[in-house]
């Protein structure tokens, strides 16, 4: 077997509109195609007894032990691969289910699709089926663990941590979307100019200011004891001789910690003798240079959390620990609190596993202890000096239990420092008493205290203590998405989009919008190229200037990785025409109609899906949509466009030479096409029905009539507005038109244009794409035979694995197929192709060149047309 492509989808996309988190893994069975699992020897035997859990995947058989069934009845191997994929995320503490496989159309070569949690566990977990499958089939051994343990790693080292990972389940549980930034923890929540970003437990609010005052413990206790909070007596150390003199005023025992640490890196508790001292100032200067030392108080450490300056939890934390029995020596009795199924690998459980180090081997070294003493029976052997949950720590929830006086103080100290989150940390003997009576004081003030303690404690009652962020972040009323208008189609896909950007930006709106051939915020270009993929479309998601996206979104973003988006509010298909046929298992009208319609099933229900109600397939897809419908034609008198009006249905549609919106049997005449300059005076047909499609989508928006009147009237064809649609140059002698038509559809599209236009000489610069199939080139070629007198074939770019000779070779067949007698030359290089042209045309002559590159045939003719310009001004 052999893995041939392996790719993350991260959006919607053809599997599945819901589920947006899926691996697609394209897998030749080469020799394995000719065995399902039925015709090799002891293979259910071997699975079973690898993967016995597997016994709950029910399959398509519905039932208990339902997949272990269709491996005795024979299924091939793909589908196996799909299932130990799942089971193996499972395995290591990540749960998933959602997996389909599915033979292409050559046969052995399967695409296997499976749900993740986290993507680069995901990708190893599509390379390590293969592998056990592979080993299974031979029966050789494998280490299941070690890879588990790998995809474990990897899930500590990518995914977001428990504090994180909790705001963005309460955002998503709100239906609000969010985007992670980099690889990091910082996350956007929100689209466009309603982002809000945080940071683990720091979000774009909080102060600056406060940041810096908690990180400098000095700084901190200062600004309490003038506010007349209890703190630690003690002082900062940068040598000896203050530590010295620290302790001369304040006692033993004492505490030294790091000034600039954190998660109590560095830390030493309960120093009794200056050894220890002088050693803990050693240590903790690894940390920080400056060093922190107060005066141990005795008690219990208590983490208080508040949030927008109110209390929403605490907690007893407890350093990670064994208690004896009196047989057990303390690594015995460290592996067997590990077994505890709440500990697990760094944040994956309840509780984090014990690990032995330095700390650890300090603490026994302090007692006189080892790793092989054995302690009294009930003893409760400390093995960290912080009690920290990452390090093996415990909690217990007192929420409740929490003196009035207690919480004041709490949240007065969040508004003294001036934190939005705030940790508070106490040592006192209980919370349930004020702490001037219980002598208790703070040790520290946190700028992004975790949450995992409240959120899973040991002991006591979970709370949710990512809902009051998000409280803060988004208060009931405030919007957390901007509008999005996604379009897509065969033909017209950037015409439309540019259309209704201009619609959206006319009616006062920061507009941003992608296109095949750059991304732009408010008519900015922000970056050159083909940008109709997912992530241009998060780019301008990620726009915090951006007030609602108008996103153009071809077939190839939504096959390599899905939507940019989760949903959008209106999505428009133009067409569904014969381009790109042939490639990534899309081969026929009706793959590609499947590939278009997760646009449209991405929008949300109470949206609108616009549709051609001319293309058989657009009608077709209406079915499986669960939003609202609405549809465009040329034709008013289009049976399914008649039948809407009877239902009184919204629908826009060409009649009498306007562009017109019908409400049943009312008409709202929205423009004269003629006066559309987009319809290039009424001529351009398709170009009429791409004006038809932004109509309805802006109509049903919500924008008025006039204003869409108005955007149609001043939206200009041009190199600026349209570059390479319908461009047209005038010369004093002929003229020359730039159209970046490249499949057969397209072509008739300029055909229909060109029937129109009156010239001496109609002459067309054309090129074949060498990833279209062999039909379409030569119809290319044939349709070209009827529109022009003369053609120049040029053929120097995207020939994608074919021979310029073959693809040329297919045009003139085409040519030849038309019946014409046309003339034809070859000029191989564009610039070239041009030029000739130009220096060559007749009076009266109308040169038309088809270019897959635009920019570069723009810059051709405008340099000529300006030569001309000067000339006439000179």
């Amino acid at each position: 077997m052999k893995i041939l492509k392996i790719q993350a989808l991260r959006g919607p996309n053809i599997w599945s509109v819901q589920r947006k988190k899926l691996i697609q893994m394209r897998l030749d069975l080469e020799e394995m195609e000719e065995f399902p699992t039925n015709k090799i020897d002891g293979f259910r035997e071997r699975i079973e007894k690898m993967f016995p859990t597997m016994i709950e995947h029910r399959c398509s058989e519905g039932v208990r032990g339902g997949f272990f069934s269709r491996i005795d009845k024979g299924t091939w191997m793909g589908h196996v691969i799909e299932h130990i994929a799942l089971e193996i995320q499972t395995l290591a503490g990540m749960e998933t289910g959602f997996g389909r496989t599915r033979e292409t159309k050559t046969p052995g070569i399967y695409n296997v699709v499976f749900s993740y949690t986290e993507e680069n566990v995901g990708l190893f977990a599509a390379e390590s089926a293969v592998a056990i499958a592979d080993a299974l089939i031979k029966g050789t051994a494998y280490d299941l663990q070690a890879d588990i343990k790998k995809m474990r790693e990897i899930r500590e080292r990518v995914r977001l941590g428990p504090s994180t990972g909790s705001i963005v389940e309460e955002a998503v549980a709100r239906d609000i979307p969010w985007i992670r930034l980099g690889t990091n923890s910082l996350v956007q929540l929100g689209y466009g100019v309603h982002q809000m970003r945080f940071q683990a437990t720091i979000t774009c609010n909080t102060s600056n200011i406060a940041v810096d005052i908690a990180c400098n413990k000095e700084e901190t206790k200062r600004m309490l004891e003038l506010a007349s909070i209890p703190v630690a007596n003690g002082g900062i150390c940068v040598d000896e001789e203050d530590l010295e003199a620290t302790i001369k005023k304040i006692g033993y025992p004492i505490v030294l910690k790091p000034l600039d640490g954190n998660h109590g890196k560095g830390a030493s508790i309960n120093v009794t003798n200056w050894d220890d001292a002088v050693s803990g100032l050693a240590y903790a200067k690894n940390y920080s240079r400056r060093v922190i030392v107060e005066k141990f108080i005795t008690g219990f450490d208590f983490r208080v959390l508040i949030i927008d300056n109110k209390l929403v939890a605490a907690a007893k934390r407890e350093p990670a620990h064994v208690k004896g029995n009196g047989k057990s020596t303390i690594q015995e009795l460290i592996d067997e609190t590990n077994k505890d199924p709440r500990r697990g690998y760094g944040h994956e459980n309840v509780l984090t596993q014990i690990d032995v180090d330095r700390d650890t081997l300090d603490l026994l070294e302090k007692l006189g202890y080892s790793l092989e003493t054995v302690p009294r029976k009930d003893e409760i052997v400390y093995l960290k000096s912080t009690a920290n949950l990452s390090t093996g720590g415990t909690s217990v929830d007192v929420t409740d239990l929490m003196h009035p006086e207690n919480i004041f103080l709490c949240e007065r100290i969040s508004r003294v420092i001036g934190l939005d989150i705030c940790g508070v940390d106490i040592m006192a003997e209980n919370l349930t008493q004020p702490l001037k009576e219980n002598g208790g004081c703070i040790l520290e003030v946190n700028a992004a205290p975790g949450f995992r303690m409240h959120l899973a404690p040991s002991e006591g009652l979970p709370r949710n203590v990512a809902a009051p962020v998000i409280d803060m972040l988004y208060p009931p009323g405030k919007p957390s998405r901007i509008p999005i208008i996604a379009v897509t189609g065969t033909n017209g896909k950037t015409t439309t989009t540019r259309l209704l950007a201009h619609i959206v930006k006319n009616n006062g709106f920061k507009v941003g919008f992608t296109t095949s051939d750059g991304i732009y915020v408010q008519n900015h270009m922000m970056e050159k190229g083909d940008t109709t993929g997912p992530l241009s479309a998060e780019y301008i998601l990620k726009d915090p200037t951006v007030e609602f996206a108008v996103l153009e979104t071809a077939r190839g973003g939504i096959l390599r990785s899905g939507l940019g988006f989760s949903r959008c509010d209106i999505a428009i298909i133009t067409n569904i025409q014969e381009d790109h046929l042939g490639l990534n298992d899309i081969d026929t009208l009706e793959d590609l109609a499947r590939v278009k319609s997760t646009v449209v099933k991405s929008v949300k229900k109470d949206g609108w899906a616009i549709l051609n109600a001319e293309d058989d397939y657009c009608v077709k897809i209406a079915n499986e949509l669960s939003c609202n419908v609405a549809y465009f034609s040329l034709d008013e008198e289009n049976p399914l466009i008649k039948k809407l009006g009877k239902e009184g249905k919204i629908v826009a549609v060409y009649e009498n030479g306007f562009i017109t919106i019908k409400k049943g049997e009312w008409k709202i005449r929205v423009e004269k096409a003629s006066h559309v300059p987009l319809t290039l005076g009424g001529k351009a047909k398709f170009m009429i029905a791409n004006a038809l499609a932004a109509t309805l989508a802006s109509y049903i928006y919500g924008f008025k009539i006039e204003d869409i009147s108005l955007s149609l009237q001043t939206f200009i064809p041009s190199v600026a507005q349209t570059p390479g649609r319908m461009n047209i140059f005038d010369f004093k002698k002929f003229k020359v038109l730039i159209d970046f038509a490249h499949n057969p559809s397209g072509y008739r599209a300029v055909e229909g244009y060109l029937d129109n236009v009156t010239a001496i000489k109609k002459i067309g610069i054309i090129a074949g794409v060498g990833d279209r199939r062999d039909e379409d080139i030569k119809e290319c070629g044939l349709i070209a035979a009827r529109m022009f007198d003369h053609i120049i074939i040029r053929q120097e770019k995207h020939l994608r694995g074919r021979t310029e000779e073959e693809i040329i070779n297919l045009i003139l067949e085409g040519i030849a197929a038309s019946g014409r007698t046309v003339t034809h030359e070859i000029i191989t290089k564009e610039v070239e192709a041009i030029k000739h042209a130009m220096d060559t045309a007749e009076e009266g002559s109308f040169i038309t060149a088809l270019s897959d590159v635009v920019t570069n045939a723009i810059e051709i003719v405008q340099e000529y047309l300006d030569k001309e310009n000067d000339a006439d001004n000179s």
